[in-house]
């Protein structure tokens, strides 16, 4: 019998056999790894992982969830961190990791940020999320779901769609539909910029207001000659601008 869903924790648990297979078929657990899985809820992904993993670590806040797990699996094969993931220190599992999950649509935004900054410990990550932020992750410049997330994740990451879960498939179903994303950093010699924090803030400010220009949005930082200096045009908007784009203007001191 499924426990109560929380919705202090905007809990939907996945229970349908098809997609968790499909799901686990994605992932492609080697016996090895050293695998974080985030929210594991009553287990339905964590039971064929730890079949087919010396050990998995998950990372649960739910304390009820929590102690049934730990009654479920031998600590030997299980090791749960009862904490809030946004807090988490991957560092603590190892030099280089893989990460799963069914991420909670409240946190999701902010967990994928967290996670960035262990991106080069990171393996790779299969993650399912809320449709629309998948859309946001992985699309184009140009495009109405480019936006702050799309520049800051693209930054440190490759990433694709997988495919997409129904809300049926899970219980209770949500009212919006879900999406399977695979994760790969990009490793040491990705395009990068001189300071990631100036990076940051060049990419917030110019999402920050995006019906407004460059010559507009980037005054805190830069000038229009500053731009147009780059080759890119300061009547452009944010919404337009590549990955190397940003860091392009990032760069110019």
């Amino acid at each position: 019998m499924l426990p109560r869903a929380k919705k202090q924790f905007g809990q939907h648990f996945l229970t349908d056999r098809h997609y968790i297979d499909r799901i686990v078929t994605a992932i492609a657990p080697a016996r090895d790894d050293v695998m974080v899985e985030i929210g594991p809820g009553p287990g339905a992904l964590t039971a064929p992982l730890v079949e087919r993993l010396d050990r998995l670590h998950a990372v649960e806040v739910d304390r009820d969830l929590a102690a049934a797990l730990r009654e479920r699996w031998d600590a030997k094969q299980f090791t749960l961190h009862e904490q809030d993931v946004l807090t988490f220190d991957f560092s603590q599992v190892g030099p280089r990791f893989r990460c799963v999950g069914n991420l909670p649509y409240n946190i999701s935004t902010p967990f994928l940020f967290h996670l960035a900054d262990y991106a080069e410990a990171l393996i790779d990550a299969v993650f399912m999320l809320q449709k629309e932020v998948v859309d946001r992750m992985v699309a184009a410049p140009d495009s109405e779901a480019y936006g702050r997330l799309s520049v800051m994740l693209q930054y440190r990451f490759a990433m694709r769609r997988l495919f997409d879960v129904p809300p049926g498939a899970f219980t209770p179903p949500p009212k919006v539909d879900s999406a399977i994303v695979r994760m790969v950093p990009l490793g040491a010699d990705r395009p990068r910029a001189k300071d990631d924090i100036r990076f940051a803030a060049i990419v917030t400010a110019g999402f920050g207001q995006r019906r407004k220009t460059l010559g507009n949005t980037l005054k805190p930082f830069l000038s229009s000659s500053q731009i147009e200096a780059c080759g890119i045009d300061p009547k452009r908007r944010a919404e337009t601008l590549s990955v190397s784009e940003f860091i392009a203007l990032a760069d110019v001191r």
